[in-house]
């Protein structure tokens, strides 16, 4: 097997039989409708889980200030605070390290924290006002310029 590279990148196959290379196509061809297809909600198999909502949000840990970073303790006291009381039935932390362009337009690179929230799709608009407050809490205590939120809706089964 030779590759041959220009602009995009090209494989030439040489001795290769006709009909292995024909049997590979369609096999392509065949089975990867049927995949798709497996993927396609309409196959008539019950869906599995209930529908719920997957917010999302992700906390920086530099102040724009120049203050001191928030440490782990400051940040699992906030959790205990502000966050476990509102979602008591469970959550999910990761710790990472992230970037963005703060107002000043210079790019932040920080330790961060993705906090992870599941609740039933019936319970949106109520759980809203509480990740809200828990955005704002954590800019004010922590001299934050934001928290980001995402929200997914997805299917959960337990």
């Amino acid at each position: 097997m030779t590759t041959h590279h220009t602009r995009t990148p090209h494989l030439i196959l040489r001795n290769r039989p006709r009909t292995a290379v024909a049997a590979a196509g369609l096999l392509l061809a065949v089975a990867a409708p049927a995949a798709y297809a497996a993927l396609d909600e309409d196959t008539g198999a019950p869906p599995r889980g209930t529908p719920y909502v997957e917010t999302q949000l992700f906390f920086g840990t530099e102040r724009p200030d120049g203050g001191r970073a928030v440490t782990e303790r400051q940040f699992t006291e906030f959790l205990d605070r502000e966050v476990a009381p509102a979602f008591p039935d469970g959550l999910t932390v990761q710790e990472g390290r992230g970037q963005w362009r703060d107002a000043r337009g210079v790019v932040e690179r920080e330790r961060s924290y993705e906090l992870i929230l599941l609740y039933p799709v019936a319970e949106a608009a109520a759980r809203d006002r509480g990740i809200e407050e828990i955005r704002r809490a954590y800019e004010k205590r922590f001299a934050q310029e934001s928290v980001a939120r995402v929200d997914l809706r997805t299917r959960v089964d337990f």
